[in-house]
């Protein structure tokens, strides 16, 4: 919320009871946060009718403008504009911070559900509760006596009170439920192998407290933007851990049986081998997000010393249509792209690590090329999103069936444009070079620093230059960072421009720098960032460029052409969204290679 004026000091004697919306706004029009006409026509609306709503809620229903921008309140400010009224702490419930577990042991739902109150945080002298009545505390006494320890009010949004005290007591008492069913028996680790003659029970995976579980597991995540969750088998307990924006977020902690429960539920949905855990599986499981969107999970196990590991990754159903600009390309690069992928044969390469977003970027040019006219068919390890306009197959390891074999097979499928889920060897790499020379247009991945050391990498695997510049046309290296939230980053005026001008400084690039530095706020869980963005560095296959690869094929004269043809390196492409305010320097110096 945007600075008010300072509170005056409250009355000598506090008001009592529930908090009654003709007192705030009286305190807003008190403090200036509104306008003495606002206040008498904010009186007005909210006087037509009666109603049962928290105040906050009826206030914020009614759009009440803040006279300093005539913007209006909503509940979130009004929430933190009335804890700062009444001198006590505000809080943004934030549900990956809370143990739901905890919480639900220092009262019952029932309890939490009359009050209107929720515990969201418990340590070993103190319970934090959320409430939305500053001066109803006659339920404090109650829960100091019954939880031992001593209670600290906050302040928090009536409406995200009455959500997580639902959630989160559902969550626990499902978690409970199927810990009954089933006790805390889990896999054979080799430090659980002396607990094996015990008589547990094993939980059902089709237990509904189970079920209850898993579903909930996955709105959650979806909720939370997640692109992957783990569940992780550990010595004493399991953990749910959400990775959001590339970085990972405990989310729950539970008893092994209850997560080995889960794991045999998820592994059932995705027609995996449920008795099977010994070896490492993989399968796939297609749900619906709460906008009723189809969510596509690829789903991986892992035997670990405790238990099986799974990773879920899941696939935002709006990446396949994403644009270039959405994506995160720059105009210089995207006029680029668009042309090379419009040739109709050759060979179009994306580079970079695992988690860079070459799958994204691959499905959403294929997405676009992808009309009735064209024949588009793909040879992938695994299919990471099932796409209706393209032709997918799967490779088989254990039938002989790698890229290669799927290459050739496809060759015969009368194909337009075809995608290589990866070139890992020289046959695969050769096949390729063949489906070029025979005028279909192939796009594959490779694992390299930059788009430069792609050409080499080629050579490294036996593919003579003479062929590389008969059929690469260009060459696409790309990395993910992290983009400041918009809503509380705030103008860098010290120290990163400097670092700005020595990277962009040799490209002769002019324009009005404007770094910005994270702050943090609830929107972004303080964090500073919120979403991620693409660097792109594009290079494109000139004659120039050929005769680098004949003549001199080190790494240094080959980066120096593709600069030379209109490559912007990786780490410039990152400097200049820096300088338009959308990430930092130092996301981009921890993912980018350094120039030489």
């Amino acid at each position: 919320m945007t600075a008010v004026h300072k509170t005056k000091s409250l009355a000598r004697t506090p008001p009592r009871g529930p908090l009654n919306w003709r007192q705030i706004v009286e305190w807003l029009s008190e403090d200036g946060v509104i306008s003495a006409d606002q206040a008498r026509r904010t009186i007005a609306r909210c006087s037509q009718a009666e109603s049962s709503q928290h105040p906050l809620v009826r206030l914020a229903a009614v759009a009440v403008e803040r006279a300093s921008d005539s913007k209006p309140l909503d509940i979130e400010a009004l929430t933190q504009y009335v804890a700062q009224r009444v001198q006590m702490e505000y809080l943004r419930i934030d549900p990956l911070k809370v143990e739901v577990g905890k919480v639900a042991d220092t009262m019952s739902a029932a309890y939490a559900e009359r009050h209107k109150v929720l515990p969201v945080q418990v340590t070993s002298t103190e319970v934090v509760v959320a409430t939305a009545e500053p001066y109803v505390n006659d339920w404090i006494e109650e829960v100091e006596r019954q939880a031992r320890r001593s209670v600290r009010r906050v302040m928090a949004n009536p409406q995200d009170i009455h959500r997580y005290t639902a959630e989160f007591f559902a969550l626990a008492k499902s978690v409970r439920a199927a810990q009954k069913t089933g006790g805390n028996s889990g896999a054979a680790s080799f430090e659980q192998l002396v607990e094996l003659n015990k008589a547990n029970k094993q939980l059902d995976a089709n237990d509904q407290g189970v079920v209850q579980v898993v579903d909930w597991l996955w709105t959650y995540a979806f909720d939370q933007r997640a692109s992957d969750i783990h569940l992780e088998p550990r010595r004493e307990q399991g953990v749910i851990r959400f990775r959001i924006d590339g970085v990972l977020h405990p989310v729950y902690q539970m008893p092994l049986g209850v997560m080995n429960a889960m794991t045999a539920r998820i592994k059932l949905l995705g027609r995996m081998d449920v008795v099977e855990k010994r070896r490492p599986q993989d399968g796939r499981i297609k749900t619906r997000n709460q906008r009723g969107e189809e969510v596509e999970m690829r789903l991986s196990t892992l035997p670990t010393a405790f238990g099986e590991k799974m990773v879920m990754r899941i696939f935002d159903p709006d990446t396949a249509v994403k644009d270039l600009d959405a994506l995160g390309f720059a105009q210089h690069d995207a006029q680029r792209w668009e042309a090379l992928v419009r040739r109709p044969h050759g060979i179009v390469l994306v580079t970079g690590p695992t988690g860079s977003g070459k799958t994204t970027t691959l499905y959403s040019t294929l997405k676009r090329l992808a009309t009735e006219e064209v024949n588009v068919s793909t040879v992938e390890d695994p299919i990471e999103m099932i796409e209706p306009s393209f032709n997918q197959t799967q490779v088989q390891v254990q039938l002989d069936f790698g890229f290669a074999e799927g290459l050739r097979a496809l060759m015969r499928q009368d194909p337009d444009i075809i995608m290589v889920g990866e070139i890992r060897d020289l046959q695969t790499a050769e096949m390729a070079v063949q489906a070029a020379l025979t005028g279909h247009l192939v796009f594959s991945t490779l694992h390299t620093n930059d788009a430069p050391s792609a050409i080499s990498r080629l050579m490294e695997l036996g593919v003579p230059s003479y062929l590389i510049n008969a059929t690469v046309l260009g060459v696409l290296a790309q990395r993910l960072v992290r983009t400041l939230c918009s809503q509380c980053r705030e103008r860098d005026r010290e120290a990163t421009r400097d670092a700005l001008d020595e990277v962009v400084k040799p490209w002769k690039i002019t324009g009005s720098w404007q770094p910005y530095k994270p702050v943090g706020c609830v929107d972004c869980r303080m964090t500073g960032f919120r979403g991620r963005m693409g660097l792109y560095e594009l290079l494109t296959v000139t004659e120039a460029f050929k005769d680098k690869v004949t003549r001199e094929p080190g790494m240094a004269p080959l980066r120096r052409q593709a600069v030379a043809d209109g490559m912007r390196p990786l780490r410039l492409a990152g400097a200049l969204r820096v300088a338009e305010g959308l990430t930092t320097i130092e996301e981009v110096l921890t993912a980018t290679p350094p120039l030489d």
